[in-house]
């Protein structure tokens, strides 16, 4: 998959340094994979909700941050809709971010 927006990552773990490596592992182990429907990233992120159209959040940092992307199977792209921590992802529609 290609993941789109690799930036905002990198600035987000600037400010939170706890976040880097775990986004550094998921941004790897995401660029490798080869995802082609929501049940199979399920099988590698258990623990990720899946969401309507195309819309997948994943728990960093064992749930203190949120990662929302927006994923094309198609196409295989990954785009970076949100991340932050768990009481700003409370404050957003993430179906709509």
């Amino acid at each position: 998959m290609r993941v789109i927006a690799k930036k905002i990552l990198r600035e987000f773990w600037e400010k939170h340094n706890d976040a880097e490596q775990p986004l550094k592992t998921w941004y790897k182990e995401a660029s490798k994979s080869t995802w082609l429907n929501p049940s199979e990233i399920k099988s590698e992120y258990p623990k990720a909700s899946i969401l309507k159209a195309g819309r997948v959040v994943f728990n960093i940092c064992g749930n203190k941050y949120r990662l929302v992307v927006d994923v094309n199977y198609e196409r295989h792209w990954l785009f970076i809709r949100f991340i932050g921590t768990h009481s700003k992802y409370d404050n957003i529609d993430a179906n709509k971010i």
